[in-house]
């Protein structure tokens, strides 16, 4: 294997960042505007009896599922005020949707965008997930003092000459039953067998 370094010309660069290191918005002058989606998912935990309050709409500030999911959209289809470098996209659909898990103690928000032009709407999708579970923690903080935002990511996304992209799941871990103990094992195999029951006395 060649270990050497590649020629600068040949590495893989940001594309937001020029050859002198100065920030630019990428050039999408040259390509065809084509149908693409996005989606991202992130999770806000919290207290059992806090997730409780935001469930029975019984917060300080009131409707927290409703007005967090409304955030979440507004932001999505402001992208390109709040992140630098984003072109303002026409914006075909946005979805979010926040989840109560009770098991996890947690809500899960999904935020998904379409849009039909140049360049892709992870961004968009992204920063949905992101305001909304910000307006959750500003909307339950009043409650209680821990609410924690964690593992916003992208989930896939569609359309546009990189094609389909898909998060891989991590395989669920299964315990598989242990049977029961074959009749006459007093404990682990030793010398390359299995130590039986001694034979009673004229058996």
């Amino acid at each position: 294997m060649d270990d050497r370094p590649q020629p600068r010309a040949e590495r893989r660069r940001l594309t937001h960042v020029d050859r002198g290191g100065r920030p630019r918005m990428v050039d999408v002058s040259e390509k065809a505007p084509t149908a693409r989606r996005a989606v991202a998912e992130g999770e806000v935990g919290c207290a059992q009896e806090t997730l409780t309050i935001a469930i029975d709409g019984g917060g300080p500030k009131g409707d927290v599922l409703t007005v967090a999911e409304l955030a979440g959209v507004m932001a999505a289809k402001r992208t390109s005020e709040l992140i630098p470098l984003c072109h303002p996209l026409p914006l075909t659909d946005v979805v979010v949707r926040i989840t109560p898990d009770r098991a996890a103690s947690a809500f899960r928000i999904q935020a998904e965008a379409a849009t039909t032009a140049p360049t892709g709407v992870e961004m968009e999708a992204l920063t949905a997930v992101s305001v909304a579970a910000l307006t959750l923690y500003d909307m339950l903080k009043g409650v209680e003092k821990g609410v924690e935002i964690r593992s916003i990511h992208l989930v896939s996304k569609s359309g546009g000459k990189s094609g389909d992209w898909h998060r891989e799941r991590p395989p669920v871990e299964t315990v598989t039953p242990r049977g029961p103990r074959p009749r006459g094992v007093r404990g682990p195999a030793r010398g390359g067998g299995i130590r039986r029951a001694p034979k009673r006395p004229g058996g």
